[in-house]
């Protein structure tokens, strides 16, 4: 690459209109807005997005904010492995490597895989998400759906027994996997679980709240249960195994594709399965996380799915197949 003291570092908020409304157990929202970096150097531009989450107290200004000081270092000669201790994991992070992946890419003339060493992506199956809702609506939703294999089923809490038996009814044939969002208690916790299983699902996403989540330790689990927002990156692995059986891995968590593929291989090391989530944002979000799908017991990568509609050359969705990105894309 050319010397990273050329490098020129901009950051802009965008808003994407979603398809309807999506509805999660802490609330509704009708578009995704995402905050898109780009690294130039020498006529070339890498690019990275990342979708700031007030569940971690990220907003889109202040992800701008975070990324602002970035640009004096990458003058002075920031590289990628260098900001992972120059910055907090998170969405700003993520955002930034994954423009410097890609500008590396760019200037070696050499898809991001490669360049990496890793296999070279292939197609594979995303979940898609039914939003919460009433167990009609969720019914309803479902039965538009029903032809994808995979399906993730957004639930609340109170009623979820009702929801999810619904939503096996209007598809029978689909896998199905649940996100609870935190939003379990103790108290409900065992009887959902078996209700899930009852129907068959496959996994429970996040069932109680991040650090108040150690009653899944003391029970038996019918099915296995996955960590979401009790897992970020590789530092918030220890304690996790007594209590769940997979671990979600987003680069707005993780801080970028760096830290992602290093804590998918911790992960893996210590027997959890892998399941590589997204937030609803584009197809630029999306296309550096399918080099950690190849490995993954479960795909959710639907984000630009759930959009009115996706950037230009963005990924290719066969129904529920995702396909890597072209080089106009990323990486």
């Amino acid at each position: 690459m050319t010397s990273s003291q050329s490098l020129k570092l901009s950051a802009r908020i965008e808003r994407w209109p979603i398809a309807g409304t999506f509805t999660i157990s802490r609330g509704a929202k009708t578009e995704a807005v995402t905050v898109v970096a780009e690294v130039s150097c020498g006529g070339l531009t890498g690019r990275g997005e990342c979708v700031p989450y007030p569940r971690y107290g990220e907003t889109p200004e202040a992800t701008l904010a975070a990324l602002k000081p970035m640009r004096e270092l990458l003058r002075r000669g920031l590289d990628r492995q260098a900001l992972q201790a120059a910055m907090p994991a998170g969405a700003a992070r993520n955002a930034l490597d994954c423009a410097l992946m890609d500008l590396e890419a760019k200037t070696k003339g050499l898809r991001a895989w490669d360049m990496l060493g890793r296999p070279s992506p292939r197609a594979c199956t995303t979940a898609y998400t039914i939003s919460l809702g009433t167990p009609e609506a969720m019914a309803a939703a479902t039965a538009k759906a029903a032809h994808r294999p995979l399906l993730k089923i957004k639930l609340g809490g109170d009623g979820d027994g009702a929801r999810i038996a619904a939503v096996r009814k209007a598809a029978p044939e689909s896998e199905l996997i649940v996100d609870a969002n935190e939003a379990w208690t103790p108290e409900n916790l065992e009887q959902n679980l078996a209700e899930c299983g009852e129907v068959g699902v496959t996994l429970v996403e996040q069932p109680l709240p991040a650090g108040r989540d150690e009653a899944l330790a003391r029970i038996k689990r019918p099915l296995a249960v996955c960590a979401d927002e009790s897992v970020h990156d590789r530092a918030s692995l220890d304690g996790l195994r007594e209590r769940y059986d997979a671990i979600n891995i987003k680069l707005d968590k993780t801080g970028g594709l760096t830290e992602a593929m290093a804590m998918a291989d911790a992960a893996r090391a210590l027997g959890f399965e892998l399941m590589i989530g997204c937030m609803v944002a584009t197809s630029l979000a999306m296309a550096p996380a399918m080099l950690l799908a190849q490995d993954a017991q479960f795909v959710d990568l639907d984000g630009p799915l759930l959009l009115a509609r996706d950037r230009k050359d963005g990924l290719r969705y066969d129904g529920s197949l995702v396909y890597p990105p072209e080089a106009t894309l990323w990486g």
